[in-house]
């Protein structure tokens, strides 16, 4: 394996989980990222080397005079101009998308991956929690800060990763990323010996179990072959990418084609049927929702929310076949599984719960640390995450930060709010993510933001794309039915806050950098709800 790795876009939720990983298996790793974040800082202080312009000279000395020893990981995110980008591939290094090397690293090991176009990224946390939590050995790569492990990046106890060395060339990697991941698992065994990827020798390459979020963007989760597989939904998004719905079902669809021959596909009822009929010969189906009147195998009853927390009871198939994924001898049937309490808000979240509870029992968790996981799981930072809570319980103050970005996201999470709040008036901050998005969701955004009493928007957050003429956050705030709604700039944001807290719940809501107001209005919320307590 090369000694060195470097990361075109290191500061990205994903990246930086793989960057962590090859850091701590001994390689030097380096990268480049357009912004400095508390995340890029996270990764200095571990003693990764970041640089923030793309400028050729700021590549580490050690990358930029080996390329024979050194894989480059590109994110999706890295315009097709980057100077960087541009000479790495002009001098001929090993360049992989950051899909392709977490699917060649999870090939030869048992896989729960987790796609969805919303609810994946806790979804993923809570199953690597579940497992780690019982003291299952296991390795996660997740799309969020877990609050119970502090990081994206989970690493068996027991060992490290066996090493990736990937002897395809460039050209080889960049053209054959779709072809590779059509082909039969056999085949992808094959391609993974070729490369050297070390199967033999780790407890990780024969029996620890590896969770990952399988991000549908960009295709990335056709190089996964999961031995158990959830699927929270498949409403549309990513049109920019995809085109229309119907192929973003078929990308689903093929997902969920390759799921190993003896696995299991968990499935959101709400998602569309196709998905579900995709699924190969042999593998167990199973639905979950909320109740049994949705129609699902796996469901929740005697829901009862208290505050923050819900707790419910979990009912499931009590078939022995449910253990055909893995060993007969650690599976525990789900029949009925009491007095669950889930200390993180949201019917959606007790969904989500449910599927990661019945992947816990395919490891072999019993009823009591089931229960003790669900307890002390925390959740995921920046999703339903409290940052201030203040006043009285018959007179609550409370400010709440989400990285919803899609207009189901935002609904679930404000009808939650609402559950929570019965009567307080709700103001929500919410940067629009991505023109393409604004574009083809601008109507669903607006119904949704609705919900709210107040309604503040902030400019579009471009991500990786240039303006649409006609496209700016006038489009949903021309259709917000609240009865207040306004444009503002983040400076007029925090000054508002300050002369003019007209609210009981706060919410800032998005997935651009919406989050750099938080420490500010942090501390500006606890200074005025705080006087006088």
């Amino acid at each position: 394996m090369q000694a060195n790795v470097f990361f075109l876009g290191i500061g990205g939720i994903g990246m930086s989980a793989l960057a962590r990983w090859f850091r701590a298996n001994g390689h030097v790793v380096s990268g480049y990222d357009k912004t400095k974040t508390p995340l890029t800082e996270a990764l200095t202080a571990e003693g990764i080397l970041i640089h923030y312009d793309d400028a050729v000279e700021s590549i580490p000395a050690a990358v930029r005079e080996n390329p024979a020893d050194t894989l480059v990981v590109l994110t999706p995110a890295i315009p097709a101009g980057h100077r960087e980008w541009a000479w790495l591939r002009e001098q001929g290094y090993d360049i992989r998308k950051r899909s392709q090397v977490l699917g060649l690293l999870t090939q030869g090991r048992p896989t729960i991956a987790v796609a969805g176009t919303h609810g994946k990224t806790t979804t993923s946390s809570m199953v690597a929690h579940l497992l780690h939590h019982a003291g299952v050995p296991c390795a996660a790569f997740l799309g969020g800060i877990s609050v119970n492990l502090g990081s994206n990046l989970l690493l068996p106890e027991s060992s490290k990763s066996e090493e990736l060395k990937i002897k395809n060339s460039p050209a080889e990697a960049n053209n054959n990323s779709h072809n590779q991941a059509s082909k039969t698992h056999n085949e992808q065994q094959k391609t993974s010996s070729e490369n050297g990827l070390a199967t033999g020798n780790s407890p990780l390459a024969t029996d620890i179990p590896v969770v990952v979020e399988a991000d549908e963007y960009d295709r990335s989760f056709l190089t996964l072959f999961p031995t158990v597989a959830i699927v929270t939904s498949t409403d549309a998004d990513h049109l920019d990418i995809y085109g229309d719905a119907e192929t973003l079902l078929e990308s689903f669809r093929q997902f969920v084609g390759q799921i190993q021959p003896g696995g299991t596909l968990l499935i959101n009822h709400t998602a569309d049927a196709s998905v579900a009929a995709a699924a190969p010969a042999g593998v167990r189906v199973l639905r979950y929702g909320l109740s049994p009147e949705q129609g699902p195998e796996l469901y929740a009853s005697n829901i009862v929310a208290e505050g923050h927390l819900f707790r419910f009871d979990m009912h499931g198939p009590p078939e022995q076949s449910l253990a055909t994924t893995l060993s007969a001898n650690s599976y525990q049937p789900t029949a009925q599984i009491q007095g669950l309490e889930l200390a993180v808000p949201g019917f959606h979240n007790v969904e989500n719960m449910l599927a990661a509870a019945c992947v816990a029992r395919l490891f072999g968790l019993s009823d009591e640390q089931l229960r003790a996981a669900v307890a002390a799981y925390r959740g995921v930072k920046r999703r339903f995450e409290f940052i201030v809570t203040a006043g009285t319980p018959a007179a609550p103050k409370v400010y709440v930060d989400d990285y919803a970005h899609h207009p189901r996201e935002i609904e679930a999470f404000l009808r939650s709010l609402r559950a929570l709040y019965p009567g307080r008036k709700l103001r929500v901050i919410f940067q629009p993510h991505l023109f393409s998005r604004t574009r083809d969701f601008a109507a669903g955004f607006a119904e949704s933001l609705s919900l709210a009493d107040e309604v503040v928007l902030l400019d579009i957050y471009p991500a990786r794309e240039l303006p649409m003429p006609g496209i700016t956050s006038e489009l949903i705030l021309s259709q917000i039915t609240a009865p207040q709604k306004s444009l503002q700039t983040k400076a007029e944001i925090l000054q508002n806050a300050e002369t003019n807290p007209n609210f009981d719940v706060l919410a800032t809501v998005g997935a651009g950098d919406v989050d750099q107001l938080v420490p500010q209005l942090r501390n500006i919320l606890n200074i005025r709800w705080r006087k006088g307590q």
